[in-house]
């Protein structure tokens, strides 16, 4: 019988803890544990549990990573809130509060340099204020209030679509001082969800007003067609960019979902689902790193969830057949 050795031409290491950082296709023998490993890729993305928000809320707004998340805004549903909440990969601490109290905004950016606009006081507003990690401060104002655009890119270079009411496909560029038009989207809609940068941006879902699963990219001038959706729906979060975006939760035609799907630039896959069905959340990061946060369930929630992509190293063990 040929063995490991003679085979891959390696030797199978006895250690007595797992490696710190295995490489894809590195087998090695545990002795504490007595058990044969391997270092594989996932197949398909996957949903855990973080820390929870110290505020339950809905209709907020997210930016920056899944190690250093942001978020601002949202209603419990009674007050419209200002508080800002920062996520480190496995809490939440306060961060400066929004000068204008909203719900129903959007946001762009990183956790120290983020953009937040739009959005009701509960009367809508084109108010726009910006993050330093400490403290928001006042930048320009949107040229059309309103409520629920999606909000894509950063501080210096954000991007508005979208929005109500009424509904409208407008769009706004912003270079950190003022908002500019851009190229109007062909379907106009609210409570969708983006991904990417300025100049190369994705939005999905929403309502026109009925729910659509409508996909469309921006190249920094006009919105042409993407891949529907698999699963239609409104007030969902997005994460990513162009090419490489995910959807998870919102609302369909008929109820609150958990389903999640990822984009690779032509089509809408379906993923693992999130453990808790969700609406009116927010999220940030990438395709194979996002969070998602806050939202409705059966109530306002604090939840937070961390996205690890397929394809993401996991270390299996081998079992007898």
């Amino acid at each position: 019988m040929s063995t490991y050795y003679q085979i891959f031409g390696g030797k199978v290491n006895a250690v007595s803890s797992d490696p710190a950082n295995p490489v894809k296709g590195q087998v090695w023998f545990n002795t504490t544990s007595a058990a044969m490993k391997y270092e594989s890729a996932t197949t398909a993305g996957a949903w855990a549990a973080g820390g929870n928000m110290a505020t339950a809320r809905r209709f907020l707004a997210g930016a920056g990573t899944q190690t250093a998340g942001l978020a601002f805004g949202g209603g419990t549903p009674g007050p419209v809130l200002a508080a800002t909440e920062e996520y480190d990969g496995s809490s939440w601490t306060s961060g400066g509060n929004l000068g204008t109290a909203r719900y129903l905004l959007e946001g762009a950016g990183t956790q120290t340099s983020a953009a937040a606009f739009g959005g009701g006081t509960p009367s809508v507003t084109g108010v726009t204020e910006e993050y330093n990690g400490t403290s928001w401060t006042s930048g320009g104002t949107m040229a059309t209030a309103r409520y629920s655009p999606l909000g894509t890119g950063t501080q210096t270079s954000a991007l508005a679509a979208g929005g109500e009411p009424p509904v409208t496909g407008i769009t706004e560029e912003y270079d950190g001082t003022s908002w500019t038009s851009g190229g109007t989207m062909a379907t106009a809609r609210y409570a969708s969800a983006g991904a990417g940068t300025q100049t190369s941006s994705l939005a999905f879902g929403g309502l026109t007003p009925s729910t659509t699963g409508a996909t469309e990219e921006y190249d920094g001038t006009s919105w042409t067609s993407g891949g529907t959706m698999g699963t239609a729906r409104s007030r969902l979060a997005g994460a990513g960019l162009q090419t490489t975006a995910l959807g998870s939760g919102g609302f369909t035609a008929t109820a609150v979902t958990a389903v999640t799907e990822t984009y690779n630039g032509t089509s809408w896959t379906a993923d693992t689902s999130m453990s808790t069905a969700r609406a009116q959340l927010a999220g940030c990061g990438t395709q194979p790193a996002a969070l998602a946060f806050g939202g409705f369930s059966t109530a306002n929630t604090a939840a937070t969830e961390e996205f690890t992509g397929a394809g993401s190293p996991t270390t299996k063990t081998v079992t007898a057949s």
